[in-house]
Order: structure tokens, then C-alpha cells, then sequence
């Protein structure tokens, strides 16, 4: 049965990580944020968009590491994420989404 499911919902996160830091770094941060999601959800989608210019300033930074992710999890769960976020400091910028049922 897939009742489990029905309280599931789909988001997208974009993640802005300083490009400041190694490339090991850098995948370190992205596996803690996936181990958080897939613990408490499905990852369905994701993309590295790499290094791009920012649009204005972050903490002195000119470049950022961009990284989305999309998933299904409860509406809980993005709390949850937003706090992760918070508190790893190579992340400058994030924004979590919740996407259109279809």
C-alpha cells in the first residue's frame, strides 16, 4: 500500500555554497544535505550547476557554488532543512520551494 505517500509533498532547493572552499569540501556539505533529505524523504532530481557569478555580493564573496535538489518529503521536513542550512557556514544562500502537484 502506498498511503505513505499521500502526505507527501514535491520542493525544489537551490543552494549557494562559498566557492571559497575545496572542491572535497564542497561534496562534503552536498552529502549532509542529502543524507538529511533522504533520511526524511525522496530525492527525485539533481543538478550541479557549478560555479556561477552572484548577482550581488554574499560575505564577500563574487562566485558561489550552485546545487538543486528536488524531493518529496512531509512539509516538516523543510524546517528541519532550513535549520541544517543555517548552521553550515559554507552555505551562503539557500531557498526551498514547494512545487506544483501535476
Amino acid at each position: 500500500m502506498k498511503g505513505w505517500k499521500l502526505n507527501m509533498n514535491k520542493y525544489e532547493t537551490v543552494i549557494i555554497i562559498n566557492n571559497n572552499i575545496t572542491q572535497e569540501q564542497k561534496n562534503d556539505v552536498i552529502k549532509r544535505i542529502e543524507k538529511y533529505i533522504s533520511e526524511n524523504g525522496n530525492i527525485t532530481f539533481v543538478k550541479d550547476l557549478g560555479t556561477k557569478k552572484l548577482a550581488y555580493q554574499i560575505n564577500k564573496n563574487n562566485y558561489g557554488y550552485y546545487y538543486i535538489i528536488e524531493f518529496e518529503s512531509k512539509a516538516e521536513i523543510v524546517l528541519g532543512l532550513e535549520r541544517l542550512y543555517r548552521i553550515i557556514e559554507e552555505v551562503l544562500k539557500f531557498i526551498v520551494v514547494r512545487k506544483e502537484d501535476n
